[in-house]
């Protein structure tokens, strides 16, 4: 289904293979790692980047997701990290903290580093 789609014109050098090259950008976006952290396995980094650029470019992005799409009749869901909940400590819930106030400490020394107009305001 991808393949037809993708770009067959050859300059200069013989194409390295689509397959591999793909799975590198995969790699690259599903990791957040930088172009040059790319495993040498998918192929050269310089490669993969300038792949992605240019096909981003083409508008081949744009093609190969309107193919998927069409081929699941319109049934196809996509998950961002950024709307998936997880457990509530880490989506930034408040926590409970129990102040405790020692009464014998407040009256055993009464407050060195506040102003009395302050004292009035926070009670």
């Amino acid at each position: 289904m991808i393949e037809p789609l993708l770009p067959t014109d050859v300059r200069g050098k013989e194409r390295v293979d689509d397959r591999r090259v793909l799975n590198g950008i995969f790699w690259v976006l599903r990791s957040g790692s930088p172009w040059a952290d790319v495993p040498e396995r998918y192929g050269p980094a310089t490669t993969i980047y300038n792949r992605f650029n240019r096909w981003r470019k083409a508008g081949i992005w744009d093609k190969l997701m309107n193919a998927i799409i069409a081929a699941h009749d319109g049934k196809v869901q996509m998950i961002d990290s950024s709307i998936v909940r997880v457990h509530q400590h880490a989506s930034g819930a408040k926590k409970r903290v129990e102040i405790v106030a020692w009464a014998e400490a407040e009256a055993a020394s009464p407050r060195k580093s506040t102003r009395g107009s302050m004292r009035k305001a926070a009670r």
